[in-house]
């Protein structure tokens, strides 16, 4: 409801109409088969509009609808690595870490420890330090690397280099590769690498 005795009154075509009485300003607005909106109550007088007030909230609600669908929904993606990891499967999960960082969102890495895997935190150290370096063009830490008895995770987060115009590399190798001769040993000594059905990638 329009409480001022006057308004400032604009048509549906932005023409100024000047001020006149509240009555004085409906007339005209049911005479065009329009609504009267005060659309700056704080002003002296009030400013009012002669519009479709139905077509306004459409409009409105529109813009609204097309701003949000526009703006870019950052998701945090998880992979999950076992410390023995084959080098097939690592370049498969790299480049899965690739196409989510090329696509703006974050990836949380995950170094899954079991069993006598915990004795030997520094294998889940070299893998995280590996994923880090195989993506340095792209990505880079966000925060501290986190350590449980169970698994070794950290946050990485995308840089401006291209976006999806950054080529993933094709990573090549061995095992050889990913853990040095003094952890081979080791993992030599802890039995055979365990089934890929393990790994998840969410």
């Amino acid at each position: 409801m329009i409480r001022a005795p006057q308004v400032r009154v604009i048509d549906e075509e932005k023409n100024q109409l000047g001020i006149m009485s509240v009555a004085q300003a409906l007339e005209i607005a049911q005479e065009r088969g329009l609504d009267l909106v005060e659309v700056a109550p704080q002003a002296n007088p009030p400013v009012c509009r002669i519009m479709d007030y139905g077509k306004f909230l459409y409009e409105l609600h529109k813009k609204e609808h097309e701003a949000k669908k526009h703006q870019k929904q950052v998701q945090i993606k998880e992979i999950k690595f076992r410390p023995k990891i084959s080098i097939h499967d690592y370049n498969f999960k790299l480049k899965h870490i690739r196409r989510f960082i090329e696509e703006g969102n974050k990836v949380k890495i995950t170094i899954m420890i079991r069993g006598r895997e915990r004795s030997h935190p520094e294998m889940a150290q070299q893998i995280l330090d590996r994923i880090l370096a195989d993506v340095a063009d792209i990505a880079k830490q966000d925060g501290e690397i986190k350590n449980q008895d169970w698994a070794s995770t950290v946050l990485i987060v995308p840089i401006k280099t291209g976006g999806k115009d950054a080529k993933s590399k094709n990573q090549k190798g061995s095992q050889k590769e990913i853990q040095n001769n003094s952890q081979q040993k080791s993992s030599a000594q802890e039995g055979q690498q365990e089934p890929h059905s393990d790994e998840e990638i969410s």
